[in-house]
């Protein structure tokens, strides 16, 4: 019999990649589990899933937290349509299980699913959880986190501490990946999937304080699509060796390049620096609900396999010495290496996976009965 799984989240990478990862993992293991993407029209989701095969129901939902206003009552007003719109979807899909991933279409879709009594996963991946999965903690069957931190944060009996799901070519043990010498001492530079203007500039002021070590160096970095053509101009002008693009779509390989990675402190995003076991120069986003980059940030800055440096004392030197002092201490970077390597959790796409699987034998029992909704229902579908 067909298993049916939908997956609710997306808007960034750090919310969508996770769902992808788990996707593809019970798929995997089981060719008869079917797999929908509920997100949203605008979100990163749109572009990303459709390449990947997977089927998307966009709903309309946005976010309230830090909105003002007009925008606050646009947000308040979109809840209960995309509520609507995920009864009709659950209602006509019938899933045998709920997942919600982060992101705006998680919490419309899962309270459906709760009122439909679906069974519902939810998966946690910062150390501060947002006010929404807090909420949604509560009707869940289960929770998945990817800090110890957080569980303190949801009920005790549902919590298993897994890790932050990444894809399957992060998870490789580093061992098993074979090792090829290194001319250049290679730096990636990430500001998410939509590229941090910050990050950007910084590195762009950089520039000149490493043109001494200009025949060492080569720096492959992702701007987003905004500054794109900006960063090109003053990578070409500084003869650096460089690959520059909007967004780097196998950055698997990249990261295994990587001597180092400057990067926001998404929870994703430490994920698979640490899964990689890769040295970090770690800038949180500032404006981040309740701060939760900069808390997860100082689990690796503490662990000593990153080093955290806010964006208000970023700059271009404060960068360069980063990046040069990386260079000029191997016997430091190996540490820090090791230390990230350690914090890896290579196997948490497994352990939520496994989690679903019980989840859906226990909705699917032998005796026939489902935790699917039953009976008839009268709703406009849209």
């Amino acid at each position: 019999m067909q298993k049916k799984v939908v997956i609710a989240g997306g808007g960034t990478g750090g919310h969508l990649y996770p769902g992808i990862a788990l996707a593809k993992a019970l798929m995997r293991h089981d060719m008869n589990i079917e797999i929908s993407f509920v997100g949203t029209q605008k979100g990163l989701e749109a572009k990303v899933l459709p390449r990947e095969g997977f089927e998307l129901k966009t709903i309309l939902s946005a976010g309230l937290l830090g909105k003002k206003r007009l925008s606050r009552w646009m947000s308040w007003a979109k809840l209960p349509i995309g509520t609507a719109q995920s009864m009709c979807f659950l209602i006509s899909k019938r899933p045998d299980l709920v997942v919600g991933v982060g992101g705006y279409a998680s919490g419309p879709l899962v309270l459906s699913a709760w009122i439909l009594r679906i069974p519902i996963l939810i998966h946690e991946q910062n150390s501060f959880p947002g006010l929404t999965n807090k909420w949604l903690g509560k009707i869940a069957d289960k929770v998945a986190v990817s800090f110890r931190e957080s569980a303190k944060f949801f009920p005790r009996e549902k919590v298993a501490v897994t890790g932050n799901m990444i894809r399957e070519e992060f998870c490789q043990p580093r061992e098993n990946i074979p090792k090829s010498p290194q001319e250049l001492f290679h730096i990636l530079v990430l500001g998410g999937s939509q590229g941090a203007h910050s990050i950007n500039v910084a590195m762009m002021e950089a520039l000149p304080f490493l043109a001494s070590k200009r025949e060492n160096i080569h720096i492959t970095h992702q701007t987003g699509e905004n500054d794109h053509e900006m960063v090109k101009r003053e990578y070409e002008k500084s003869g650096l060796s460089h690959e520059v693009s909007p967004f780097i779509d196998n950055v698997a390989k990249q990261y295994r390049k990587a001597s180092l990675v400057i990067c926001r402190a998404g929870a994703t995003t430490l994920a698979e620096v640490t899964a990689c076991g890769k040295v970090s120069v770690l800038i949180p986003f500032p404006h981040a609900a309740h701060n939760h980059q900069e808390k997860n940030a100082r689990v690796l800055d503490a662990a000593n396999a990153g080093e955290l440096v806010l964006d208000k004392e970023l700059s271009g030197e404060r960068i360069a010495q980063s990046i040069l002092r990386a260079m000029e201490d191997p016997k430091r970077l190996e540490t820090m290496e090791e230390n990230s390597y350690q914090l890896g959790n290579r196997d948490a796409t497994e352990k939520v996976r496994q989690i679903c699987m019980d989840l859906l034998k226990d909705a699917n029992p032998k005796s026939g009965q489902t935790g699917k909704p039953e009976g008839n229902y009268v709703l406009s579908c849209f």
